[in-house]
């Protein structure tokens, strides 16, 4: 018998009953900013909204009721049918460089934020509709989103969070009742989007592309106010600004490094000043380690292939530093002396990148402590991975088991082509390890925390979306989020989700949702 304080379980095309009020407590700030930051619209109605997922444990995180959300009334807000109490909805301005050609007016084509609420951890966070319908910034676009992309959103970015990212997530999916035309009719949904803010680096491109220096000087104290407030203490806190958001940028692609994740469209105007990743599209996992594998469809000279993460990350930053740089000089006394200020936080990325990437091997590898040899042994594996098509996610979780004195079965070493190529490495890795007064197990312990036995795996999130689009089975969706949401738990019952895809199985080219 289910607790009497437990969620109403709402099946895939129906809503709970309509008989709780839909309570946001919307404490809104953006709206408050001048009106040539946002349009203000309202979500444009669907025909026949039902829901698919209200995500129970982010709701309650935001102090929201699941419940309520899941009615009738929660689903027509959801879909943007009804306007919640105390929403104020706009579509967000702001400009973008798309694969390095600057486009000085993008905003939200089809998206609308609905308000702020404050979690229950104290931190404010935006609530967006994605897929409302068209806005003033839609370029020609029809607003809406399709079945396949929401849900494929919903299930990376709350892998994401479940990995330990900073992230995005998914509070709810409605679909609509009418259907979008991509390169194909398909069922249109809308995802409910949560984030600590939609700022990105295009944001500030908008008014730089203008050169609305007021306008920049009101988003940079609003994005310090908000993320970063121990700046305003700074004797110079746009400078601080951009160290702040270099830092979190930094050690944001890092950990898509350690994990082998790959956003696929890495456009300033999907580069969040929040240090969230945001803008989950063409994304993918690597299965086989290759630094230049590429999948989106529309990246044709791999500009945001995996290798290429962290320069393109500094090329974004370094966007936001020209766009800054008004502010700068007047806080340096000249334009020489901004340029140098830019500079020099510009410079602080590929150490503090480095780093954490660093310390993050560490932690995969087992190594408690640090060592000269220590970069030289990682690099060496994961060329090794690389000539021989080892697995990215297996291998680092195998290791696991080596490092423990269980590995069984060929263990790590039977992902490579070549066993001997691991071999011969892990005789070095094995000697490193003795330098250290830590007992197997407890190396193991800390490697399971730092190697996903998990991931949402390519040829599994595919099958999951065609099962939902194609034949209305949600039933493969529910057990992926399931599964992705204990990315770091032994489940032997679960293997079929950490085998790589077969031949025919593979995905070769992922897709942006617009």
């Amino acid at each position: 018998m289910s607790s009497p304080d437990a969620p109403a379980i709402v099946l895939p095309g129906t809503s709970a009953p309509d008989h709780q009020s839909v309570r946001f407590g919307f404490e809104n700030t953006y709206a408050r900013l001048p009106e040539r930051f946002y349009a203000r619209l309202d979500p444009t109605p669907v025909a026949a909204p039902r829901m698919v997922k209200v995500n129970v444990e982010l709701a309650r995180s935001l102090g929201l009721d699941p419940e309520a959300l899941a009615s009738a009334r929660g689903v027509e807000i959801l879909a943007g049918n009804r306007v919640a109490e105390g929403a104020e909805p706009l579509a967000i301005a702001y400009a973008g460089h798309q694969f390095g050609h600057l486009v000085p007016q993008l905003g939200d084509g089809r998206a609308n934020l609905l308000g702020e609420v404050m979690g229950r951890d104290g931190v404010r966070y935006d609530i967006q509709l994605k897929g409302s319908g068209p806005t003033p910034f839609s370029r020609r676009g029809d607003g809406r989103a399709a079945l396949g992309p929401v849900l494929r959103e919903y299930i990376v970015s709350e892998a994401m969070a479940a990995l330990g990212l900073p992230t995005t997530r998914a509070l709810a999916a409605v679909t609509t009742g009418q259907q979008v035309l991509r390169e194909t009719v398909l069922p249109g949904a809308v995802l409910t989007r949560v984030a600590a803010s939609h700022l990105r680096v295009g944001t500030f491109q908008y008014f730089a592309a203008r050169g609305d220096t007021e306008g920049t000087r009101s988003l940079a104290d609003y994005a310090i106010a908000r993320h970063y407030p121990e700046v305003t203490r700074a004797k110079q806190p746009y400078r601080a600004l951009l160290d702040s958001v270099i830092a979190r940028q930094a050690h944001l692609v890092a950990q898509w490094m350690l994990l082998g994740f790959i956003h696929g469209v890495m456009n300033t105007d999907n580069t969040s000043i929040s240090g969230e990743t945001i803008d989950y599209g063409p994304c993918a996992f690597m299965e086989a380690y290759d630094p230049d594998k590429v999948f989106s469809s529309i990246d044709l000279n791999g500009r945001y292939a995996y290798g290429n993460q962290p320069p393109v990350a500094h090329w974004n930053l370094t966007r936001l530093a020209e766009a800054l740089l008004p502010l700068l000089e007047q806080e340096a006394g000249d334009q020489e002396a901004a340029l140098a200020s830019a500079k020099e936080a510009l410079a602080a990325f590929e150490p503090q990148f480095e780093a954490a990437r660093m310390a993050g091997l560490r932690r995969k590898l087992g190594l408690f402590t640090e060592r000269d040899v220590d970069a030289a042994l990682a690099q060496d594996l994961l060329e090794r991975m690389a000539a021989n098509h080892a697995d990215f996610t297996l291998t680092f979780r195998r290791l696991c088991d080596a490092a423990a004195g269980l590995e069984g079965g060929g263990g790590a070493r039977a992902l490579f082509a070549d066993p001997s190529a691991y071999d011969s490495w892990a005789a070095e890795w094995r000697r490193r390890l003795e330098e250290e007064p830590v007992s197997g197990q407890a190396r193991a312990a800390m490697m399971r925390r730092s190697n996903p036995a998990f991931i949402p795996r390519n040829h599994v999130v595919e099958a999951a979306l065609d099962a939902a689009v194609n034949r209305q089975d949600f039933q493969p969706f529910e057990e992926l989020l399931d599964v992705v949401s204990r990315p770091y738990e032994d489940r032997p019952d679960l293997e079929r989700y950490t085998t790589p895809a077969r031949p025919e199985e593979c995905v070769s080219a992922t897709f942006c949702g617009t």
